[in-house]
């Protein structure tokens, strides 16, 4: 990879940005820290746009002339999503992935970071607040748990067994109602489908070799662009619902991620079948 990147020194502003911001604030919302945006399920909280403040001033640090692209930020401003595939380096960032689990005190929510250049990603973190540990990947050299004190595991998607016997992630919430019911009438085929309203943590899992599939139908990048690239590189197969790639400038159009790409097609017709 020809761009120069200081990747602990990102890693390690995710895990800041979580002890100073995230982390005191867990269980521990007041009256007014918590705000509805677009629907009940869709929140914002003050942890979230505190940590992405601090997110985004270290970033300017290590790499200034990067496009800073956080969720928060293109909630205010929301033609930020737009310069986003033609930038020459951007930074997405996901301040609290699963704030709907966060403002709930479940502890299931993670900080995620890619790093875009020229429209691809480059490199994708997921850091945990709660084990202290993270995922990273740089396009290329694998996908690594990298532990506090120093340790670290290469991850590996675990092989497909049958369609009966796979245990997957369906986020069918944002299909139309009829498309709704006919892909949780098939998902009766699977072993077991589930969904933790928190992509780190579902990416984590697989990553993990722990499940066998992931379906998306809303891709903002922040949600998956980090994601993808760890699970790519962890050896899975990944595109779009129609079979095309899914580059950082896409938000529809679905994603499925599976061991490989028979079992991608498997799922594709079997399953997903929009």
């Amino acid at each position: 990879m020809s761009l120069e990147l200081d990747i602990a020194s990102l890693a390690n502003t995710l895990q800041e940005a979580a002890a100073v911001e995230i982390m005191p604030r867990f269980r521990n919302l007041g009256e007014g820290d918590v705000r509805m945006k677009t629907e009940a399920i869709d929140l914002v909280t003050e942890a979230d746009e505190a940590a992405e403040r601090l997110i985004r001033d270290r970033v300017a640090e290590v790499m200034p002339t990067a496009l800073f692209v956080g969720e928060e930020a293109v909630a205010a401003d929301p033609s930020l999503l737009g310069k986003l595939g033609q930038a020459d380096l951007a930074v997405v960032v996901d301040p609290i992935d699963g704030t709907f689990n966060f403002a709930s005190g479940l502890p299931l929510f993670g900080v995620m970071m890619s790093v875009i250049s020229k429209g691809e990603t480059v490199a994708g973190i997921i850091f945990d607040p709660l084990g202290n540990d993270w995922l990273i990947a740089e396009k290329g050299s694998g996908a690594w748990l990298c532990a506090p004190d120093g340790n670290q595991t290469q991850m590996h998607v675990s092989p497909a067994p049958e369609l009966s016997q796979m245990v997957g992630i369906a986020n069918t919430g944002y299909f139309d109602i009829e498309t709704r019911r006919k892909i949780l009438v098939n998902l009766a085929d699977v072993r077991l489908f589930t969904s933790y309203r928190c992509a780190a943590h579902e990416y984590r899992v697989f990553c993990g070799g722990h499940m066998h599939f992931l379906m998306y139908n809303k891709l903002m990048p922040w949600d998956h662009l980090a994601g993808t690239l760890i699970s790519q590189e962890a050896g899975a197969y990944a595109a779009r619902l129609d079979g095309s790639p899914y580059l950082p400038s896409h938000v529809d159009g679905g994603l499925l991620l599976a061991p490989d790409k028979d079992s991608w097609n498997l799922l594709k017709k079997h399953i997903f079948t929009v």
